[in-house]
């Protein structure tokens, strides 16, 4: 078939990779470059383990302090919007935990496969992205939320098997470059098999994979998909400013823009953009950097060695289509690194970045078939993206081709992750 992949971001590309596979003619198209979007300066952790979403019950309590401080790690600017006030909506459902542990079941399989589907990538192409199986750890500074913590590690057997809860001694121990932290540092999970690369420069080395070989993937950039054309229930073409691109099927994974298109066809996708911001600072001092990767729990600000920068990565603003970076965010993510790691960098060469991440209210993808039975969803992945994207490309290309896909998939479907959504995405009243 010949199949048009919207967006080309790190879902676009890994879409268009296992759609090629099947032996698809397919065309990539973009408003803008390669990883322009949320690819382009995300946090380079690849989190295959530790998959807790944003929505869980402590965030309840946490709240209204959030609203009140300047720093906050999650920030909301409420505007006259109905679609972010019903994403809030979906979001406040999801933080209880029953909801928390169907989702932490959901992505453990699909973070997996990724993972197996990365191996693959790199040992059969060697693509250089910066790539290290360096493990990460999760440092929690507050008691309650390191034993809550160990209470989710406990729950699920799929965890324990390859994860660790350290005291902040042991923590040091596996990360020396922490020793700022000494004494504040109440425990730490520690995941040795977790990985971390740049994510731009995957999808560079996977572009540039594509356009090589047999049925190479077509490229068309610098064009903003305006529509999507139908004709005799079926979507026809999409259409750009250039004129329209007619195929077999279409599959949209082009982040916070897919509910513009899809919304003319009558599909309401709980997707509303959470803005996350970043920072590139060259390394000084190897020894006082971490070369594990790094998440503070309590600050939501991530640090990952990549080459001879530290990537430090963090926020979830919830304002709207607000790519502007605000100095006020990038001021906080270098105190922090001043603070944990300022001996190791140098803080006077920052390369600010924001970026929108694409979120569903809950924290898992949508990855099933539109309003249309040509038109298919992989959207919705949120901080995941990077993790997730080549696992939900084969769940793609699986049930586009009627296969069982290798994981449970129901938790993708639209219905699943946002319920009262009717089959086909229409909203239920």
């Amino acid at each position: 078939m010949d199949i048009v992949v919207v967006g080309a971001g790190i879902v676009g590309l890994a879409s268009a990779w296992a759609l090629r596979r099947d032996g698809h003619r397919v065309t990539v198209v973009d408003r803008g470059e390669i990883a322009g979007g949320a690819s382009h300066a995300n946090g380079g952790q690849l989190s295959y383990r530790y998959v807790a979403p944003l929505a869980d019950p402590d965030v309840l309590a946490k709240i209204p302090g959030w609203m009140l401080a300047r720093d906050a790690p999650v920030r909301f600017r409420p505007r006259f919007d109905p679609d972010q006030w019903h994403w809030i909506m979906g979001f406040l459902q999801a933080c209880n935990g029953r909801e928390k542990a169907c989702t932490v079941a959901s992505l453990l399989p699909l973070a997996l496969l990724s993972r197996a589907l990365v191996h693959e990538l790199v040992d059969g192409h060697g693509l250089a992205f910066d790539y290290v199986k360096s493990g990460k750890l999760v440092v929690h500074r507050d008691q309650d939320e390191y034993a809550a913590a160990r209470r989710l590690l406990a729950a699920h057997p799929a965890l324990a098997a390859e994860q660790v809860a350290l005291d902040g001694d042991a923590c040091l121990e596996v990360e020396p470059a922490l020793a700022a932290l000494r004494g504040r540092i109440h425990g730490a999970i520690h995941t040795p098999g977790e990985e971390a690369g740049d994510c731009r420069a995957l999808c560079l080395a996977l572009a540039d994979l594509l356009t090589t070989g047999e049925n190479p993937v077509r490229f068309v950039l610098g064009e903003a998909v305006d529509a999507l054309e139908t004709a005799g229930g079926r979507v026809a073409a999409v259409r750009t400013a250039r004129g329209s691109i007619a195929a077999d099927a279409f599959v949209l994974a082009n982040g916070v823009d897919a509910p513009a298109l899809a919304r003319p066809l009558g599909m309401a996708l709980p997707i509303y953009p959470v803005k996350g911001y970043s920072l590139d600072l060259p390394v000084r001092d190897a020894t006082a950097v971490p070369r594990t990767s790094v998440t503070d729990f309590r600050r939501k600000i991530v640090y990952a060695r990549l080459g001879g920068r530290l990537r430090v990565a963090g926020m979830a603003d919830i304002v709207g289509h607000d790519a502007r970076i605000d100095p006020r965010r990038v001021a906080t993510l270098l105190r922090e690194t001043r603070e944990v790691f300022g001996a190791g960098v140098d803080l006077a060469t920052v390369t600010p970045w924001a970026g929108l991440r694409p979120a569903t209210p809950g924290g898992r993808p949508i990855i099933d078939r539109g309003a249309l039975p040509n038109l298919w969803l992989n959207v919705g992945h949120g901080a995941l993206g990077f993790t997730l994207a080549l696992g939900s490309a084969s769940v793609l290309a699986d049930r586009l081709a009627g296969r069982e896909p290798a994981v449970p998939h129901a938790g993708f479907t639209l219905a699943a992750v946002m319920p009262g959504t009717a089959p086909g995405g229409r909203r239920s009243a």
